[in-house]
């Protein structure tokens, strides 16, 4: 595993937006600020270049336990790596949401079952995942043998099989109803939906969620930081909280990363607040 020891600049930078994280206000207008129902948390692959140890330190930092793995921080192979790195997690004081994105190209048996076993083993409830098509029914099978959750990942518009969630929707309806969404607002958002108003059609089936912001509701590679560009934070929040959304929003911040710390920490710190001004505290 990779070991990245951050520059001086980027390690003050950092010390200064953990302590304004840890600092968020915790009052509004004279009134304490109740418990947030919209739970932030963090997609590993945010941190895929940082090992185990690093990622938990930086979870400390974010003061947030709720994590989506990614296999580069949960290994697949050998057999008992996984149970043994997610005890570690959990030792550390972090919840273990979901695994993923996991892919499931093949319509076979073995394969599908390889990667249900990995995340029982891991005692995990829920897989991120980007099932074929045609995997989709036999997916479906093992969602039920295994009760564990699928919720598939939208890619945004070069994706060929998932685009938008009303991709998946179209495909999922009549399924079992552990099979539902990862909305990615970044990426349903290039591919030409109106977040809030897809959220509230993909209602029941959101089982998790991936926020990012854009400055350029059409451009990829115009990743920056929640809070700095066009994506309507706070009234996606506003629609978690109209829909009583039981999961968790994590952040997938897949720019800078080397040293993707001092952007976690603006996303953070910006929904932090937004959640605040809606008399929330995070």
């Amino acid at each position: 595993m990779l070991n990245h020891p951050l520059s001086r600049r980027s390690a003050l930078k950092t010390m200064l937006m953990a302590s304004a994280v840890a600092a968020a206000p915790r009052f509004s207008f004279g009134y304490a600020l109740k418990p947030s129902p919209v739970r932030l948390g963090i997609a590993s692959y945010t941190f895929r270049k940082f090992n185990p140890s690093q990622l938990i330190d930086f979870m400390h930092q974010l003061k947030t336990p709720y994590l989506n793995l990614k296999d580069v921080h949960l290994p697949m192979t050998p057999p008992d790596a996984a149970p043994k790195q997610a005890a570690e997690y959990r030792a550390a004081g972090l919840t273990l949401t979901a695994d993923g994105t996991i892919y499931f190209p093949k319509d076979e048996d073995e394969d599908i079952r390889q990667k249900f076993e990995y995340v029982k083993s891991a005692g995990i409830p829920m897989i991120v995942g980007s099932p074929s098509h045609e995997a989709l029914g036999r997916v479906e099978s093992f969602v039920k043998k295994y009760d564990i959750k699928l919720a598939i990942h939208n890619h945004g518009p070069e994706d060929k099989e998932w685009p938008s969630p009303h991709d998946i929707l179209k495909l999922i309806g009549k399924m079992d109803k552990r099979m539902g969404c990862c909305v990615d607002v970044g990426h349903a958002m290039r591919a030409g939906d109106d977040i809030p108003a897809t959220l509230r059609e993909v209602g029941p089936r959101l089982l998790a969620m991936h926020i990012k912001d854009l400055a350029d509701p059409k451009a990829k590679e115009s990743q920056v930081a929640v809070g700095e560009g066009v994506m309507p934070v706070r009234k996606i929040f506003e629609t978690l909280v109209e829909l009583k959304y039981p999961g968790v929003v994590d952040l997938e911040y897949e720019i800078h990363g080397d040293d993707p710390m001092p952007g976690v920490m603006k996303s953070f710190a910006s929904m932090r607040k937004t959640l605040a001004d809606m008399g929330y505290s995070a």
